[in-house]
């Protein structure tokens, strides 16, 4: 389908990669898009604290998401709050979204990535009652109560000390011997007086009525199982184990890294000519906000080169 909503550069997700990404583009002089169906900043819009963004310290993921925003819009980069469901490559693009079809001549995917479940039973069922995968979104509803928070690594010790502010008790449940986060971040958990650590243990089941009563560990160097019951609604259980990359719009026009995540070359680009991805969608070994922006600046640069090419 033909569009009149043409653009030189279309940018899929408005989180640090995306509209790092339209502040360059935008900068270059390109006529650029950026498709967010949600909130400014992606991900990191449901991130309580970010003290790791050079020269930023202590601002709220919403208020960085925001600040990413205004800052391309200022240089010229256009927001479309619409969903895209379908992307056709033709030698340019046309982008099916909830506010029509648009057409790019160039497209940078960065569509980040999703919480991965814990992948234990019952799991599912209680999402919303009890499990939650966001302790910006739901820490509230545990004021005063217990929660127990699944992983290991940086977002999980992040998110526990974020939650040892509303709870009363926050245990943390690592499937190792030790953590994966930061030693600085750590020594932070450490400090507060509310945190408990339970290593080499892992939560197989969880079981209730309306709301969650007990949850099964099981201990990772015996294998024995045991089951902690609790009131209905006293407690709550947040998972942070890892992300999953969000990559099925373009699927079929990429190749995959075994981590799920999109292979670009070092210019971000695809082996689908004029397509870039960047940020977390991509296959890579750190996903910060910091690696996001980068990435997003590369993919503006090489969308620039690429279409002053094929002018």
């Amino acid at each position: 389908m033909c569009s009149d909503k043409k653009y030189d550069l279309a940018i899929i997700g408005g989180g640090p990669a995306g509209y790092s990404a339209a502040l360059y583009a935008a900068r270059a002089n390109l006529d650029v898009i950026v498709f967010e169906q949600g909130m400014p900043g992606g991900q990191i819009a449901t991130t309580d604290i970010i003290d790791n963004y050079p020269g930023i310290p202590n601002i709220s993921g919403s208020g960085l998401g925001d600040a990413m925003r205004s800052h391309a819009e200022d240089a010229g980069a256009h927001t479309e709050y619409a969903m895209v469901t379908k992307i056709l490559e033709h030698g340019g693009f046309t982008i099916d979204t909830s506010a029509g079809p648009f057409e790019s001549r160039a497209l940078i995917m960065a569509t980040g990535a999703t919480p991965r479940p814990g992948g234990f039973d019952r799991e599912d069922e209680y999402r919303g009652r009890g499990i939650s995968y966001c302790a910006t979104c739901d820490g509230m509803f545990y004021r005063g109560k217990q929660v127990f928070v699944i992983g290991g690594g940086n977002s999980a010790v992040e998110e526990a000390l974020y939650l040892s502010k509303i709870a009363d008790q926050v245990t943390m449940v690592v499937r190792r011997d030790k953590f994966r986060a930061s030693p600085g971040l750590v020594s932070k958990l450490m400090e507060a007086g509310n945190i408990s650590i339970r290593f080499n243990t892992s939560i197989v089941a969880v079981s209730g009525n309306q709301l969650l009563t007990s949850i099964t560990f099981n201990d990772n160097i015996s294998n024995d199982r045991y089951i902690e019951e609790m009131p209905e609604g006293s407690f709550g259980v947040f998972v942070f184990t890892g992300m999953n990359p969000v990559t099925d719009l373009v699927d079929g026009m990429v190749e995959f890294g075994i981590d799920g995540g999109v292979l670009t070359d070092e210019n971000m680009a695809t082996r689908t000519p004029g397509l870039y991805c960047a940020g977390d969608m991509r296959s890579k070994s750190l996903r910060q906000v910091i690696t996001a922006a980068s990435d997003g600046a590369i993919a503006a640069m090489s969308a620039y080169r690429y279409l002053d090419q094929s002018a």
